[in-house]
């Protein structure tokens, strides 16, 4: 039997929803609810079936005709977000369904490609890029960004936010920055960093440079190569593969944001740094993603760069 529901009844419920998630979930969050509820929205209108008392089976066709043109790892989210959008409208939720889970495994095996990881920035990788690194005040500034990055271990949205109050002096002449919210940190708890002096001393002659003791640490150039309030996080990834190019270092492939925390990790590894340690460091929640990360660690081209 098709279930015929009214358009306007169902929009109007999942806009008091996502109304109602303001404030308690990251934008991003809401806005790839919004996205992958209106794809099965649009799915089940095509159908005219009920999209919050849909039968398992039906659900497993719409998985289904997702894995004909989109990833896995897609289908994977838009099924995550729409378990969530039916747990907090306490409607039936199939996505739990042995009949689903089993759906996406199948998809998974058949179309399922290992995720391609960041090429890791090792401390070898690091000195080379910081080495040719001009003695200007760009070249201080991409060697604040790359000390910055690989030891703090955070996304390159995360190094952006990084501001000079965040910068504090621990007892014995020890140092670190308060990271104020993170991907995995929803409620802003924040978290203290340890961070070398060499990190600490880079901080400070970089505040000198462009005499400013507030705002944000990392600032992009005007063409008067004065400062901007800030650099945004896709500028970082311009940045690396400039370096990189002069580095030498097109053999290794392209360098990114996540470079840094993929590499830094790495390094601890080599170091017989326990794992739960280096999760910590870089603000891991499980060991399965930790370990896709580092599933390069054998790879002796990221550990020596000749």
């Amino acid at each position: 039997m098709v279930l015929k529901i009214p358009l306007g009844i169902k929009m109007h419920k999942i806009n008091l929803l996502f109304d109602s998630l303001e404030g308690a979930y990251a934008p991003n969050t809401i806005r790839s609810y919004r996205s992958d509820y209106m794809h099965y929205s649009n799915w089940c209108q095509k159908y005219q079936y009920d999209p919050f008392n849909i039968h398992e089976d039906k659900f497993a066709d719409y998985v289904l005709q997702m894995g004909e043109n989109l990833t896995v790892a897609t289908i994977q989210r838009r099924v995550a977000s729409l378990s969530s959008i039916f747990n907090l409208t306490k409607s039936i939720n199939p996505t739990k369904e042995p009949v689903i889970i089993l759906t996406i495994k199948k998809l998974r095996r058949k179309f399922g490609k290992p995720q391609k990881q960041a090429t890791p920035l090792t401390y070898d990788i690091l000195t080379k890029l910081k080495n040719v690194c001009s003695n200007d005040i760009v070249g201080l500034r991409n060697r604040l960004l790359l000390q910055l990055g690989y030891e703090t271990m955070r996304r390159r949205s995360e190094i952006c936010k990084f501001k000079f109050e965040d910068l504090q002096h621990l007892s014995s002449h020890k140092y670190a920055l308060l990271l104020r919210h993170s991907k995995t940190d929803q409620y802003n708890q924040g978290k203290i960093i340890p961070i070398s002096n060499e990190l600490s001393e880079m901080i400070s002659s970089w505040s000198l440079a462009i005499d400013q003791d507030s705002g944000s640490i990392l600032r992009s150039f005007k063409r008067n190569l004065s400062t901007n309030p800030s650099l945004t996080p896709a500028s970082i990834n311009h940045i690396l593969k400039r370096l990189q190019k002069q580095a030498g270092l097109n053999q290794i492939g392209e360098l990114s944001g996540h470079s840094f925390r993929v590499g830094a990790a790495i390094d601890l590894l080599d170091k017989n740094i326990p794992l739960e340690k280096i999760m910590l460091r870089g603000g891991w929640k499980s060991e399965t993603s930790a370990m896709r990360y580092l599933q390069s660690w054998n790879d002796s081209n990221w550990l020596v760069v000749n």
